[in-house]
Formats: structure tokens, sequence, C-alpha cells
């Protein structure tokens, strides 16, 4: 006896997206296939320019003008027949949006209305599709925000996006998109960037969500990890196409593929420390390279530490306050302590890595230590001299000694000068070497080095990858041939395998310049790989400090140890 099987609520058959730019074609998704049942969440994992994105933007018909959509996307709307998506009118789609299908984007910044508050701008989205009253919708919008765990709901509807934290957007975000009861949502990189912490809890209320209103999910990622413990089916997608899919358990544990392992293996957690980390062609091009570039290596570095004890760096009771500039009932507010009463020192030759939440007061530190914030009180002393106290003039000539890697590369690169230009300004300014060409030479021998071609030199910020433009900024730090370097988040927001290789960059180019560092990220594993010693930092205090492997397998302190559970897929051990 035949029994009718319920259809998907999204059947995804021989998606093709190509777009066209002046006569030209470029393929973007080939010929993919995939399902999402009711009460399921689809992980489809790739690294950037994998066609992930693209693929979910063609289910709301988001994609620009330019895209030429082949295939069927077919819709079970409210359990009725399907429809196919791609033959819907705008009107048709403009009510499925929002109500049906709804979206999380991945900056949440950038898709929240700056000029609304979060209140307002989830009031709008039920008042349009709900038909509710203002009354109702704001009540309503307290509920959802109580739903999700954000603190005190009735004030958090009258804020504007800036004054919330980045996981608090999210957690906005979310409320919108849950806010109609959709019988879709799709998820675009939710968890991107956040705090190991923050992004845990997101997936939980994704996951949580999900079983209350048997919702289907696509949860959109470049981390296998990220969805080793809420994912149902994942799909890779390799190039625009599918490369392997099945149930989490099986792609995590038996990867079919040499892409899936790659992407495993090229995580810093319970990778071996000292030894380099695959990165995707070693995999796919089917050569293996596991001997690092240039012989002084992670361990050496250990040794030189050893070798000269005496601290390059002494950080003594350092603190950094800012004060409000509006008095509260005539009154001055108390000033908020971003660092307080710090104390460490850094070796010649280490790499001390600062770990925490946002907001717990390292980039403010390791800005306090460029004196690009000034510290309140404490002393900084680099290399026996203390420059916390240095006139303007003094502390010019020492920046050459004192380079940082900022998060954003895209925002500390000018987008109006060339990249070449942009790396040989450092070297112009401080007056090193003689001529333009000298200057040039040099900066086309740097950008061999981190893995650029020389031909690069004369190109624009916008026409790199998100990976090359870090490796750029790691050019310019290193131009002036610093003693001392500071990379803040620099790889957070990096896919895992081009996250990958920037650690092994950092690595050979440490044991090629010998100099000493301090890595600031919230993600231990990634800590623990590039570090030393381990600073863990939390509401402006370091509350536990040691060895990088110690702190990370005996952690002693409650707020360390939340941290490394929190790591996503920690516990995947590969070995391809």
């Amino acid at each position: 006896m035949l029994v009718n099987m319920p259809a998907p609520l999204l059947d995804i058959k021989n998606l093709i997206i190509n777009f066209t730019s002046d006569g030209e074609t470029a393929a973007a998704v080939k010929n993919s296939s995939f399902t999402v049942e009711a009460g399921q969440i689809v992980a489809v994992v790739g690294e950037s320019g994998s066609g992930k994105s693209v693929t979910s933007l063609s289910v709301l018909q988001l994609l620009p003008v330019q895209a030429v959509v082949k295939g069927q996307l077919l819709f079970c709307k409210n359990g009725q027949d399907a429809i196919d998506l791609t033959k819907c009118s705008p009107a048709e789609m403009n009510a499925i949006r929002g109500s049906d299908i709804a979206m999380i984007f991945q900056e949440p910044m950038t898709s929240l209305n700056p000029v609304f508050t979060c209140g307002q701008q989830v009031m709008e989205s039920l008042q349009l599709h709900k038909k509710m009253s203002k009354a109702a919708a704001r009540h309503k919008t307290i509920e959802l925000f109580e739903k999700v765990k954000l603190p005190n709901p009735e004030t958090m509807i009258n804020r504007y996006p800036h004054q919330l934290s980045g996981g608090q957007k999210q957690r906005v975000m979310i409320a919108m998109a849950m806010s109609c009861n959709p019988r879709l949502l799709i998820a675009d990189e939710p968890t991107t960037a956040l705090d190991v912490t923050v992004q845990k809890t997101i997936l939980e209320l994704i996951k949580e969500l999900q079983q209350q209103n048997n919702m289907g999910v696509i949860l959109i990622t470049h981390d296998l990890g990220v969805v080793a413990d809420v994912a149902d089916k994942i799909v890779v997608m390799y190039k625009g196409e599918i490369v392997e899919q099945g149930t989490a358990r099986e792609v995590m544990l038996h990867p079919q593929h040499n892409y899936t392992k790659a992407l495993l293996a090229c995580r810093p957690a319970n990778h071996p420390k000292g030894k380099r980390l695959p990165v995707i062609s070693d995999f796919t091009e089917g050569v293996r390279n596991d001997e690092p570039q240039h012989a002084a290596y992670v361990n050496n570095v250990s040794t030189e530490a050893a070798v000269h004890p005496s601290p390059i760096l002494s950080v003594q009771q350092l603190s950094v306050e800012f004060s409000s500039r509006r008095p509260l009932f005539g009154k001055q507010p108390p000033a908020f302590k971003a660092v307080n009463d710090v104390s460490f020192t850094v070796a010649k030759g280490e790499t001390v890595g600062l770990v925490g939440e946002s907001g717990c007061g390292k980039t403010t530190l390791g800005r306090a230590l460029l004196q690009l914030v000034q510290p309140t009180s404490g002393k900084i002393i680099l290399n026996g001299e203390d420059i916390s106290r240095l006139p303007p003039a003094k502390m010019r000539s020492l920046r050459k000694d004192l380079q940082i890697v900022f998060q954003d590369p895209y925002g500390s690169l000018n987008p109006r000068i060339t990249i070449g230009s942009a790396i040989m300004e450092p070297l112009k300014v401080h007056g090193l070497l003689d001529t333009r060409q000298q200057r040039r030479d040099k900066v086309m021998e740097l950008l061999q080095k981190v893995s650029l071609d020389t031909s690069h030199f004369n190109r624009y910020p916008h026409q790199f990858s998100g990976g090359q433009r870090q490796r750029i900024c790691i050019a310019r730090a290193l131009a002036l041939n610093p003693a001392f370097l500071i990379f803040d988040e620099s790889v957070s927001a990096l896919d895992v395998s081009v996250q990958a290789q920037v650690l092994n960059l950092i690595n050979d180019l440490k044991s090629m310049f010998g100099f000493t560092a301090i890595f600031i990220s919230h993600d231990l594993s990634v800590v623990r790989y590039i570090s030393n010693r381990i600073l863990v930092m939390s509401k402006g205090q370091i509350v536990e400090s040691g060895d990088a492997e110690e702190v990370y397998n005996n952690p002693q302190n409650p707020y360390t140890k939340t941290l490394i559970e929190a790591i996503p897929g920690k516990a995947l051990a590969v070995s391809y």
C-alpha cells in the first residue's frame, strides 16, 4: 500500500544562477538541489563565494537584476500545494516575505534602520502582515523581545540600533524574523564575528524557536563546527556546486568529499600546537604541506622567550576610564572603567593571547599600549622606558616600533589609494629608504612575503577578498620592521580556511622578523594555537593567566571555563 509522503516545506530543484555583466556571464550556482522539511534545520556550509548566500537570496527573490535564475524553488505554503517562487509576481513575493518566509541577515547593523527604534522596526512588520493596531503590535513586540531573551524588553523597544551590542542587535533581527511565525526561516551567517558565548546563545535560541514553531530553518555558515550541535542536515557548497549533503552526523563523522574534510581539518580547535594548520588547497589539490615554510616556527618562539626572560613590555596597574559628557540630573555620573588596574609582562619574542568577550576591555587595553587611548593611571614600560607619559613628538618617533593590525581590514585601508601606496606610506612618513624606487622594491618584497602577487601593487582595496585585505594590513604593519605588534581580532570574521592561512602566515612572518606580539581575540581555540601564554580578561580585569595549553586544557576561573565550553565543535577531533 502506497503512502503519500508530505511534500517538503522547500524543494530546490536544479537551481542555476548566473550573473551577466558587460556581455560576460559568471556562474554563481550550478545545478543545485536540496530539500528542507518542516521542523528541520538544514545547514548550508561553504566559504565566501561558494554560492550559499546567493542560493538563500534567490528563495526570497532578492537577487539583483543582473541575475538569471533557472530551476524550481517549490515552497509548500500553509500545507497546501507547493508554489514555484521563481514564478511569483512582485506582489505575491511581498506577501510571502516576512510572513511565510523570513530572513536574518549577516550584518544586523546594516540590516536595521538607524533612524528608527528597534521596537518600531519589529512593530512595522506586525502592522503590515498581521494588520495589528499600534498598541497590539507594541505588546507583541515586548513579548518577542522577552522570547529572544533581550534584557529589559520595555526599555529595549525604545532604543536605537547603535545603543545595542552586536549580540543584542542580532536578537532584535531574530525577533523581527519570528514576529509573523514564518514557516521557513533563513539565517545568513547569524553568528559571524560574535563572541563564542553569544554565538552559542544565538544558535540555541534559533533551535528553541524552531522546535516551538515546527519551523524549517536554512542556517548558512562557513564553519562546520558552528552547526555541529544544532543542524539536522548539512549541505556543503564549493564553487557554486553542492559537493556533499547528508545528515549532520554522517557529514561530521564520515565526510566523503575532500572539501568537507578540509573545512573540518583547518579549524584550530583540537589542532596540535606548533604544527601547521592545513588549508583547502592541501585537500583539493591532493598535496599536504605540513611543514612550515621557514625553519624557525612556533615551538622556537617559546625557546626564544625563555632565553630572553627580561620583559620587552611591562604593564603596571594600568587603568583606562571613560567619563560621560552628559550630567545626570545635574550630577556627573561615575566614570566607566574599561581597564581596571591591569598588570602583566611580555617577554621578547613571545606571543601573548588576550581573550575575552566584547566589552571586556581587551581592545581598549591594546590601544592604550599604543597610546591611541590615553591611560588614566599606571605605567607602560617598553624597553625600560615609561611611554605612558611621553610627549606626542617623542611618541611619534616610537610608532615605527609599535604597530597594530585592526579587526576590519577594509575599514583600516583608504579606499582611494592603491594598496602599494598604502604599504609605502609608513616608509615615507618615517623617512626610511632614500628613493621611491627603493621603497617600491621594499613593498614588492613585503607583498611576496604575505603571499600576494607583485602585480597587485596598483590595485585598490575593494578588488581584494577579506583574507587578502588582511594580508595587506599585515604587510603594512611589517613595513617598518616593528619590534612589537598587536593583532586586534584580526581573524575573527574570516572563513575558517582563510583564517588558517592567515594564522600560518603570522607564524611564518614571526619566525622571519622576530617580532613580539599581543594577539587579541574572543576565540580561545585560536588564541591557544597562536600564543605562548594567555591572559583572560573580564569586566576590565585579568581574571586568569598562564601557559596557553594549561589555560585551555585546565582552566581555573569559571569565566574561562564558560568561554571554552562555548567553542563551537570543540569535541571534533579530525585527522584526514
